[in-house]
């Protein structure tokens, strides 16, 4: 895609799954990309991708800052910053504990902004800059017992459109994917136990249960996601600015 050639990214979360893929697609686009994230696993990502493993508590603001200086010292600048980290916990309100509560909007809304707060003067300086918050379809469609999962993913669609906002003077664009059901090892972990609690067979599972509303009734692929980053960070997507892009199988569509 043109325009990442060279390009300083950070990506969030990065050790596995979706954010692990985000970091390989934009290094393969030409990036230099820091892998941001709590696991020790995130040395192994960046490694493959001849990348720069940075650990970062995503709950400190301190730690969110010294990435951005980290990066700059290490790589002059940045260019794209992929705010990807997340996490879960279920539990009804009643019973949804504080430091749950905490933990999840300190990764998944505070820290965002404290990165992008952070980055901010580098992509203002140098006149260009890319923004992507990977939200959920959760921010418009909530499921129970996860109320700190679908107020963070919403709050991020609030914090993307002032960053659109703000940024389209400096050359700085922001987004907001939302996704619905991805591939990844946790999701594929909980297959065999859905089949039993519904009685179905496992490979009906995702079509019967997962996606028993949805058009398209299969699982999207981190690299997907991945796609859909890069080019969202290329000059071809320059104009587009502030967006919620659904990738969801058309659940959304079938509300």
């Amino acid at each position: 895609m043109n325009g990442l050639t060279n390009k300083v990214a950070i990506v969030t979360g990065a050790a596995s799954g979706i954010g692990r893929a985000i970091a390989g697609r934009l290094a393969a686009e030409g990036s230099r990309v820091v892998v941001a994230d709590v696991s020790p696993e995130g040395e192994t990502a960046a490694h493959a991708i001849g990348g720069l493993f940075l650990p970062t508590d995503l709950t400190s603001r301190a730690d969110c800052a010294r990435l951005a200086d980290a990066t700059i010292a290490a790589l002059g600048t940045i260019h794209i910053l992929v705010n990807n980290a997340g996490i879960q916990h279920v539990a009804p309100i009643a019973a949804f504990p504080d430091e749950a509560w905490d933990r999840l909007l300190a990764v998944m809304l505070t820290a965002p902004f404290a990165l992008a707060r952070a980055v901010w003067p580098a992509m203002a300086g140098q006149g260009w800059g890319r923004i992507i918050n990977i939200s959920s379809l959760n921010a418009l469609r909530a499921e129970p017992q996860k109320a700190a999962y679908n107020a963070a993913k919403a709050g991020l669609l609030g914090l993307t459109r002032t960053l659109a906002v703000e940024g389209g003077p400096h050359g700085i664009t922001a987004h907001a994917i939302l996704p619905g059901l991805v591939r990844t090892p946790l999701v594929e972990r909980q297959l065999p136990a859905l089949a039993q609690a519904y009685g179905v067979p496992l490979e009906r599972v995702i079509a019967d249960v997962l996606l028993r509303g949805a058009p398209i009734k299969r699982f999207i692929e981190p690299a997907e996601i991945a796609a859909l980053v890069a080019f969202l960070c290329s000059d071809e997507a320059a104009a587009m600015t502030g967006t919620p892009i659904l990738i969801d199988q058309g659940i959304h569509a079938s509300i």
